[in-house]
């Protein structure tokens, strides 16, 4: 295993981590609050110094990268990250307890949008603090090393396997031959979107720093806001708006480039795409006629619906309406399913992916197809080409892994008495699907857990983000000492 590769590919993480904890520094400085600006800048401090010494003594190391240095400088690197990100809200005095600040942190840096913080807390909070808490939702959308890989100019050999570890998807290919193109590519589009999503946001009304907090929560299908009320208080148009790039952001990114190089044709025969298309529909028309009788407003339980609908199936977690106190069980139960399918492949969104559905789906017809007629051959196919055995198996493999974990989650998480098996059973799902919202909870937040069942769901919602195996792996001894 190359060791020192993976040191000093940590050490770069942490060296642009410094420079992005500059971006909020600038803005506290802007809002005169310089005791964020403080923290935010020693924080920056600590992991440039970090990110320098592990780079200086990593100089001189080889630059391949195989599969196994992928997954575990994956895991790494977002733990890395994640323990320094947490000290600005530790040293500002804003999140005191520093588990509850990794919490948040990771929360963010996975896209989760779970929070400890009550309603008083987020909105007293400084500007350079809230805009680097939605701001690690836009870092992790995309990922942390695919971030890395674009902007560095010297990347190591092989940073496909990187790529494969990091992006969401049961398969993940170049867009064009080199990873590097690729990563820069997929960031092109990425902040175009944005950039789009801030324009329209501040043609609705919605101030200049509240457009680029929630364009960056969107964006990263995180779910951070600066409001007690999430998205509540702002005028239709601006939730429309959102409820739209919400279903945008959680579109495979591949679709965009063949738009963006006019393939047409081929980005709309995409069979994951209009099937999450249809999931939406039919799960936003299912929730409209479930709570029409609570609002008799058939506008109003249309927006209602399409919106926690979009939010929830892209595992967003942004809310116009507290939907976990609905007397709707259809609504509620059709919620929380859309929790566990998340978006598409190659996207920003969490949850377990239409794509291995839809190939799930398609192996067990097949398979029933073969018991009728066991002479029979034939093959599964997805997006026109057929899915190889070893990626079948895999997949079966990892339902079954996907499974396991979320059972293991909601056990630990049952030994805490003092909260009711809906509320553990959505905090499971919300952090290992990356999505946020907690039913059954007077709170609506994770603060009343404790320190232990908040490691187990800081841990869950990495193992969510990074798809299982990268950090189990990382974690089994045997990874470190095969030779």
């Amino acid at each position: 295993m190359n060791h020192k590769m993976i040191i000093h590919t940590i050490g770069q993480v942490l060296l642009v981590e410094a420079a992005l904890l500059l971006l909020p520094v600038f803005v506290s400085l802007l809002y005169a609050e310089w005791w964020g600006a403080g923290s935010l800048l020693i924080s920056a401090a600590i992991s440039l110094v970090c990110g320098a010494v592990l780079t200086l003594l990593t100089k001189k190391r080889k630059h391949s990268i195989y599969a196994k240095e992928g997954l575990i400088i994956v895991s790494l690197a977002w733990i890395a990250v994640s323990l320094v990100g947490a000290l600005p809200f530790v040293i500002s005095g804003a999140i005191p307890s520093y588990i509850n600040a990794l919490f948040e942190t990771v929360s963010g840096f996975t896209t989760t949008g779970a929070t400890i913080l009550l309603d008083n807390q987020i909105e007293s909070m400084g500007h350079g603090l809230l805009f680097w808490r939605s701001f690690t939702h836009w870092i992790g959308g995309m990922g942390v090393l695919v971030f890395v890989m674009a902007i560095i100019s010297r990347t190591p050999d092989r940073t496909m396997n990187i790529l494969r570890a990091e992006m969401p998807g049961p398969i993940v290919d170049k867009l064009v031959p080199r990873a590097k193109d690729t990563a820069k590519i997929l960031y092109f589009i990425y902040i175009g979107l944005t950039l789009l999503l801030i324009i329209l946001l501040l043609a609705g009304g919605m101030p200049l720093f509240d457009s680029v907090v929630y364009a960056m929560g969107t964006a990263g299908t995180g779910g951070f806001g600066i409001k007690a009320d999430s998205l509540a208080s702002y005028n239709h148009y601006l939730q429309w708006v959102i409820t739209m790039f919400m279903l945008l952001f959680g579109v495979n990114f591949n679709i965009y480039y063949l738009i963006l190089i006019r393939k047409f044709n081929q980005a709309f025969k995409s069979h994951e795409f209009w099937t999450y298309v249809c999931i939406f529909l039919v799960a936003a028309t299912l929730v409209t006629v479930s709570i029409y009788p609570i609002y008799k407003n058939v506008g109003e339980a249309i927006r209602l619906s399409c919106f926690q609908v979009s939010s929830l199936l892209t595992t967003t977690g942004y809310s116009v309406a507290d939907f976990t106190a609905w007397d709707a069980q259809l609504a509620k139960t059709l919620l929380i399913i859309c929790m566990f399918i998340g978006g598409c492949a190659g996207s920003t969104a969490g949850g377990f992916k239409v794509s291995r559905l839809v190939i799930l789906f398609k192996k067990v017809c097949n398979d029933l197809k073969k018991v009728l007629h066991p002479r029979a051959t034939s093959v599964v196919k997805f997006e026109g080409k057929v899915v190889d055995d070893t990626v079948l198996s895999s997949l079966a493999t990892y339902a079954a892994v996907y499974i396991m974990s979320f059972i293991t989650i909601l056990i630990l998480l049952s030994l805490e008495a003092n909260f009711s098996f809906e509320a553990n059973f959505t905090a499971a799902a919300s952090c290992f699907n990356n999505i946020g919202p907690i039913y059954d909870v007077a709170s609506g937040t994770f603060t009343d857990y404790s320190a232990l069942s908040k490691i187990v769901l800081i841990f869950a919602m990495l193992l969510g983000r990074l798809e299982i195996y990268p950090l189990l792996l990382t974690a089994n001894p045997y990874t470190w000492i095969k030779k």
